[in-house]
């Protein structure tokens, strides 16, 4: 991958890059899994009379059990941002209940920049051309697919930098570090 490049001004600019085939099979599968993950998600939510006649979409009142869903569509609120309120009333009614009202919309949005990602990589590899509105669904897209990744493979401030080469998350690894790289590159062609 090469480094993303701004061209043009107003409505007419776009961020390019070329990729090569493998960057590109790569990204999209893996923005495909994350897809499937988070529409499983939305297919399993519990249906509400009254939101079906309402039309109010409601979600999923738990928060995922899964650590890879649980990065994606975290708590809204941690009983450590406010004193007043008990762990039991955080954790159990507010959190329920913004996650019912919000997942859905988060959900939508989150397969939106996927489908908008997953659109404009070239098929095989090579050049992209992206409008602003599509390089902030590839930022979108780009962080949810780290965070997953991320959450699987544990990610923390202890992380090294590389692991040994026979390590089994080795390339897993060098994956993550290579979709921060061209996160960063998209950033600063957009700033």
């Amino acid at each position: 991958m090469r480094v993303f490049k701004r061209k043009g001004r107003g409505r007419s600019v776009r961020y390019t890059t070329s990729l090569e085939s493998h960057e590109s099979e790569l990204l999209a599968s893996m923005v495909a899994s994350m897809s499937e993950l988070l529409t499983e998600r939305e297919e399993s939510a519990p249906r509400d009379d009254l939101a079906e006649l309402t039309g109010i979409r409601t979600g999923h009142s738990s928060a995922p059990t899964d650590a890879t869903l649980g990065r994606l569509l975290p708590d809204f609120h941690r009983p450590d941002q406010d004193t007043e309120l008990t762990a039991d009333a955080v954790n159990g009614r507010l959190n329920a209940a913004l996650r019912s009202v919000n997942e859905p919309k988060i959900i939508d949005a989150k397969l939106a920049a996927s489908t908008t990602m997953l659109a404009t990589l070239p098929d095989g590899g090579g050049d992209v051309a992206l409008t602003e509105e599509e390089a902030m669904c590839w930022l979108t897209a780009l962080n949810d697919v780290r965070l997953a990744l991320g959450a699987m493979l544990g990610i923390s401030e202890d992380t090294p930098d590389q692991l040994p080469a026979d390590h089994p998350h080795a390339a897993h690894l060098d994956v993550y570090h290579w979709l921060t790289v061209i996160q960063e590159l998209l950033v600063e062609a957009t700033m």
